[in-house]
């Protein structure tokens, strides 16, 4: 099977979550991984401010990014499950 390394960011939308983010990137870590890929670090950037804001009840997210080694389905995999999923606001994979 190829395998490529990957960068990705993911922002979360934290409004109406109560549980720590934590929980939240544990969770995504495991849905990364469900698609047979292998995460080699997390890192929460923390709150960041949006440069041109949509939602004026949504000025900042929280930056979470990933970076792991698997197929290049995966991605495709990994958007679909999180799709409706409404603590992730916006999803950028970048190939190293």
């Amino acid at each position: 099977m190829n395998t490529k390394k990957y960068n990705a960011t993911f922002i979360l939308d934290t409004r109406g979550y109560t549980d720590p983010v934590e929980n939240l990137v544990e969770k995504i870590k495991g849905v990364i991984e469900s698609t047979g890929c292998k995460v080699e670090s997390v890192e929460n950037l923390g709150q960041k401010q949006f440069v041109r804001t949509t939602d004026k009840k949504f000025p900042s997210g929280i930056y979470v990014e990933f970076n792991y080694e698997g197929p290049a389905e995966a991605n495709a995999q990994i958007r679909e499950k999180l799709r409706l999923d409404k603590t992730v606001d916006r999803i950028l994979v970048l190939a190293k």
